[in-house]
Order: structure tokens, then sequence, then C-alpha cells
């Protein structure tokens, strides 16, 4: 019995001690808030999705720019500079992530919202200049109401996607 005893007692040492270092892990990478450290983009997908340096795939939250590499879709107008501008932004720089509610999408991309580390919202920039359409998908919300009103705005003044001459 004593035996039995201490195989249970060991294991739950040993499970204590693996959920530790996973937590620990884990609080390093976000503060409470659910914002991660400085994370670097090593490559650009398209205009609302980039691969980090560790091979991790980030699909921006709440937005959504013209297709140029979905596999049943051809090349939407303004595609092309959705993803170039994207590139500008972010690719080779440091950048925090914010969580909202889902962690991945269906494709197994991490979902997050994207800051450079002057702290501009990635997301937000890209919808404001019409590059993007705001893209609501609950529960993730947090920021659609800044969204529509940067979408707004880039419609009212022709900005990107929405001049009437951006695909001629």
């Amino acid at each position: 019995m004593n035996k039995d005893l201490s195989k249970i007692k060991h294991m739950a040492g040993l499970i204590m001690a693996v959920l530790f270092i996973i937590i620990s892990l884990y609080s390093s990478q976000y503060d409470r808030s659910g914002v991660s450290d400085d994370v670097a983009v090593k490559k650009v997908v398209d205009g609302d999705t980039v691969i980090l340096t560790n091979d991790e795939k980030v699909r921006y939250i709440g937005i959504d720019t013209p297709e140029t590499k979905h596999p049943k879709k051809e090349i939407q107008c303004f595609g092309k500079e959705a993803a170039a501008r994207n590139k500008e932004l972010v690719e080779g720089k440091k950048v925090k992530l914010e969580r909202d509610i889902s962690e991945r999408d269906k494709y197994g991309r991490l979902l997050r919202y994207v800051y450079l580390e002057d702290s501009t919202f990635v997301n937000l920039l890209l919808v404001k200049e019409g590059y993007a359409r705001a893209s609501t998908y609950p529960p993730d919300i947090k920021h659609q109401n800044d969204f529509l009103e940067a979408e707004r705005e880039a419609r009212g003044n022709n900005r990107g996607l929405w001049n009437a001459e951006a695909c001629n």
C-alpha cells in the first residue's frame, strides 16, 4: 500500500512540475492582457496573414483583405497592393500580438491583433488606409467598432480598394 501511495505522490509531483513549466513558458510569452512579448515576422503571406520566425501562421483578427493566395479563388482586386502594404509594415520586424477570445481559426492559424513596436495597430491601419475591410467573426469582436468606423472613413474618402479606379 505504501508503494502505491509513493508512486501516486511521485506521479502527482511530476504532473505539477510539468504544469508549472507550461504555465511559466506561457506566462513569459503573454502578459495578463493577452499581449505577447515581441515576436518577429519572417514572411508576409498576404494582406492579413503572416508567418512568424517560429513558423506559426497568424491571421489578423477583424479584417479581411482581398485574396492573393486562396487555393479556390482568383487573385482579387487590390489583393497584391494589400499584401505589399502588409509586407512594408511588418516583414522582418518585431511585433506584439494580442489575443481576443479564439486561439486559432479552422485552418490552425493563430488569431491575433498585431501591433508594431511603436504601438501602431496594424489591423486598424490596413482598414483605415483602404487595404482591408472590417470583417466580424464573433466571439472575436473587441475592436469591431473601431474597424467598422475605419472602413466607413476609408469608403467615404475613396481610399484604397474603395477607390473606383483602384482596379482599372
